[in-house]
């Protein structure tokens, strides 16, 4: 295995640094260990799905709470050398010798000859009483993850999003007792007609407050006093890549400003990578998971890609009594 190192500068040095220890991030790291590489995973330990109780549509572990699958994620990285920070990345820059430098917050600093992103995203929330006390619990974005919860029952969807009133008619996939709230977007005519044409109820008037009784919703509150009952809320946030260690170093954006990969979850630069809800924001733990295992095994190719050109100038260097030039760092 090629551990880590110390290098001229007395830092420690690694293969592959994961900035992130989602299911993304972990798998990435669990593949790359096996495959015998030295490995570092800066974890700030926050995942943005620690306030849903559980997580669903993960073949075997359906059901089960994130930060459970995490634990065993971390465990199973460590199995093979993996190591785990807990921090933050403040930034990534260019290394002097190819590479990258990782400086973390608080003042370490690491290298890596490759970087994977798999920092996820931030949900902005709309500033209603309640939302966020109940985000993850009774209050939802995503309805293949916590649709089948509240089949059947009834579902207010708010109106927060441009996208918010194409939410609300795929949860009538869920249940046929949806209601719509359009709050501060009026719907057009168009989508008028699509709910009454899906069966969806439109309530008018701002929300003011999600009611709760023992922490759980029953009912949402409009500002002139009507209330809805309900069994959940979902909702359309703001999605905030959280990208902004790579800042600087020149990756490709698309027009909404998150960051450009090819299936293998290469950006523009050689050498950085990204996975899961940090270039996707639909993207569950299952797909994250998935992103990280297929982005590991191309980033091992590109290293042994690297290796060999290494190993080759060497040879020839060797055969014609010549010193080769460095081109890749030393693993």
């Amino acid at each position: 295995m090629t551990g880590a190192n110390n290098n001229t500068k007395d830092r420690l040095s690694y293969d592959v640094i994961v900035m992130g220890g989602g299911a993304g991030g972990l798998n990435a790291a669990l593949v790359l260990a096996r495959a015998r590489r030295s490995v570092a995973v800066v974890d700030s330990g926050e995942p943005r799905n620690a306030p849903s109780a559980h997580m669903h549509s993960f073949l075997s572990r359906d059901g089960v709470a994130p930060l459970t699958v995490l634990e065993a994620g971390r465990a199973e990285i460590a199995r093979y050398g993996a190591v785990r920070i807990e921090g933050r990345v403040d930034q990534v820059e260019a290394g002097e010798n190819g590479g990258y430098v990782v400086r973390l917050e608080g003042g370490a600093t690491l290298d890596a000859r490759h970087v994977v992103l798999a920092t996820g995203l931030r949900d902005e929330l709309p500033e209603i009483p309640g939302v966020r006390a109940m985000w993850g619990e009774d209050v939802h974005f995503c309805p293949y993850c916590h649709g089948y919860e509240v089949k059947d029952r009834t579902i207010v969807v708010l109106g927060v999003h441009p996208a918010s009133p194409g939410q609300a008619l795929m949860l009538r996939q869920w249940s046929p007792h949806i209601v719509y709230v359009p709050h501060s977007r009026p719907l057009t005519g168009e989508e008028r007609e699509r709910m009454d044409a899906r069966g969806i109820q439109v309530v008018e008037g701002p929300v003011s407050t999600l009611l709760s009784k023992e922490g759980r919703l029953y009912a949402v509150e409009l500002a002139d006093g009507r209330t809805v009952e309900c069994a959940g809320v979902f909702l359309f946030p703001e999605m905030t890549p959280n990208d902004g260690a790579f800042d600087g170093l020149g990756c490709a954006k698309n027009e909404q400003g998150w960051l450009v990969t090819d299936r293998a979850g290469r950006t523009s630069r050689p050498g950085l990578w990204a996975v899961g809800n940090v270039v996707d924001s639909r993207a569950q733990a299952v797909t994250a998971a998935g992103m990280g295992a297929a982005a590991a095994f191309y980033l091992n190719h590109d290293l042994v890609d690297e290796e060999i050109e290494r190993d080759l100038a060497a040879h020839r260097a060797a055969l014609s009594g010549h010193a080769p030039e460095a081109s890749v760092p030393a693993s």
